[in-house]
């Protein structure tokens, strides 16, 4: 299959803006090239900089990429990108450029870019085609992006993971809304849940995510279906967790009170900075308190439960 990869160049605060432009669009999902972030290992020695391009580490700001597949389609949806780019509140218009890729391109070029990270006290995420041993002993999660989101690597992933790592019990009850490459559920379950339910909208989400759920051995553990949010979903959770964007956690969070358990917890994350008050505003305001704020650079995450 040929996709057209579409590059946005962004300021910070349009990174959400962007990602839910694209997620109209039908693109299933974002990939963000932060600059900062890529430095932010560097100087923590968790990547070597001469694995990247200085063009890469030197770019003024993120780029927020998408890739659509080529059909009779393709040009109405860039002519309403663009459309949507020109009305965004951004101080400028963002700049878009694309070009087509195969899918095995796509796949390839995700390599240079995804190294083994250690998340937490206890967690390790390694690409399956990376060597890594850690120093102290982790639960070590090896994954493949393939054509899906959510590596490891980034900080709205990182807060989720850091939150699970101190939350999940023993035969837990877990939902994870919006899975990606189920790196989310595959850590729920090597943390010790008995039953995870991951769910994408995304049909190639889905695909990668069983892929990388039977390569960690999580398979009687994490189940992967296609779905919208929690339509799908009847089980009582003990924990759901929703790393999307800021919009999609407003419409989704009334609709946990539903399936979680009174002193449940619900983790929500990607949500850019200046949502975050308005999202905690809507979890109060449906029952929820608030445990505790996570922040990452543009990012934030809330950790919270539901109160009898």
């Amino acid at each position: 299959m040929i996709w057209l990869e579409i590059s946005v160049h962004v300021p910070h605060e349009g990174i959400d803006m962007v990602s839910n432009i694209f997620d109209d669009l039908g693109a299933g999902g974002v990939v963000i090239e932060d600059p900062a972030l890529i430095n932010k290992y560097i100087e923590a020695n968790i990547w070597d900089h001469y694995e990247f391009d200085p063009e890469v580490l030197n770019r003024p700001m993120p780029i927020v990429k998408a890739y659509l597949p080529e059909g009779p389609n393709l040009e109405d949806k860039l002519v309403l990108l663009q459309e949507r780019l020109t009305g965004l509140p951004l101080p400028a218009v963002p700049v878009f450029e694309s070009h087509p890729v195969a899918e095995e391109d796509w796949a390839t070029a995700w390599m240079k870019y995804y190294k083994p990270v250690e998340i937490g006290q206890r967690l390790a995420v390694k690409p399956s085609w990376e060597d890594y041993t850690p120093e102290q002993p982790r639960i070590v999660l090896e994954m493949d992006p393939g054509m899906a989101f959510g590596c490891g690597n980034h900080p709205t992933t990182t807060m989720c993971m850091e939150y699970l790592e101190r939350i999940v019990q023993a035969g837990d009850n877990v939902a994870d809304v919006g899975t990606g490459t189920g790196i989310l559920a595959i850590t729920a379950a090597k943390l010790g849940a008995a039953i995870v339910l991951a769910v994408d909208l995304d049909e190639v989400a889905v695909k990668v995510a069983k892929e990388n759920v039977e390569r960690n051995g999580v398979e009687n553990t994490v189940e992967v279906f296609h779905g919208n949010l929690l339509d799908k979903i009847n089980n009582k959770v003990d924990i759901v967790i929703a790393n999307i964007v800021a919009n999609v956690i407003i419409m989704l969070a009334p609709d946990v009170l539903r399936i979680l358990k009174t002193g449940g917890y619900f983790i929500t994350s990607g949500i850019i900075q200046f949502r975050a008050e308005e999202v905690r505003e809507k979890l109060e305001q449906i029952g929820f308190r608030v445990l505790e704020r996570k922040e990452d650079g543009e990012w934030v995450s809330y950790l919270c439960v539901l109160e009898g």
